[in-house]
């Protein structure tokens, strides 16, 4: 039988405090927090054990009495910084999953380096999966599969890290604006050869540069195609896009 990693234990059963002998010197909130605060400055190729120790005044050997090593370490960085997810909701299913988004795209906005431990397989905690516990609750009454369901979690988690990761990439915060830049001299000098391009581009603005927003729509958007079509009824009526 395969021995279960050992960040599970510390995301999922957390050492119960003592009741007799000194106060623990650390905790694993702490050690999590210092964590983050490193990564935060520098990324997460600035963590190490031996910095987080550093950054709670201890020594490396200390901090192994609490975590074995740095993919625990980064395992609890990411359940903290994940922070709670919003709570349940009797709102509708659309307005549930566009406000979660926005969270989600915070929390990535505020710990950049989340996108890096994300990208690797990890043991999840129980925050984490309360994200998409969130998701398939919002979906769930409304005739989609189970595996729908998941699949819509999945979506729009993977729309959300795609757009923070170009913004993270991108020198002003706006990727769109940055590959607009690149593209239009192009586009203007070799019109004749990319004529669709230069169609959009000579178009008024309105809408441009909202591709995190459009894609979240649109996600939407097929996923009440796809109710709708189970219900047997036809399509609502589907809210504006925003700057449209």
């Amino acid at each position: 039988m395969t021995e279960p990693h050992p960040a599970l234990r510390l995301l999922w059963e957390p050492p119960a405090r003592p009741t007799r002998g000194p106060k623990p010197g650390l905790t694993l909130e702490s050690i999590a927090r210092a964590g983050i605060e490193a990564a935060d400055a520098e990324g997460l190729a600035a963590v190490s054990m031996q910095r987080v120790a550093g950054l709670l005044g201890h020594t490396k050997m200390a901090l192994y009495r609490y975590v074995p090593g740095k993919a625990e370490l980064v395992a609890l960085m990411v359940e903290h910084a994940a922070g709670d997810p919003p709570p349940p909701s009797d709102a509708p299913w659309r307005e549930q999953l566009t406000d979660w988004a926005h969270r989600m795209s915070a929390v990535l906005a505020a710990h950049p380096w989340l996108l890096d431990a994300l990208a690797a397989p990890r043991p999840t905690g129980p925050r984490e999966l309360a994200w998409l516990e969130r998701v398939v609750a919002a979906l769930d009454g409304h005739g989609l599969s189970g595996a729908e369901r998941m699949d819509a979690a999945v979506l729009l988690v993977g729309h959300v890290r795609a757009i923070a990761a170009q913004h993270r990439q991108s020198r002003d915060g706006s990727p769109e604006a940055e590959l607009l830049r690149a593209l239009v001299p192009l586009i203007h000098t070799h019109a004749t050869r990319y004529p669709a391009l230069a169609a959009a581009l000579a178009e008024p603005p309105g809408g441009r540069d909202d591709a995190y927003d459009f894609g979240i729509a649109r996600i939407l958007d097929g996923l009440a195609a796809l109710i709708d079509h189970r219900r047997g009824s036809p399509a609502v009526e589907r809210k504006p896009d925003p700057e449209a």
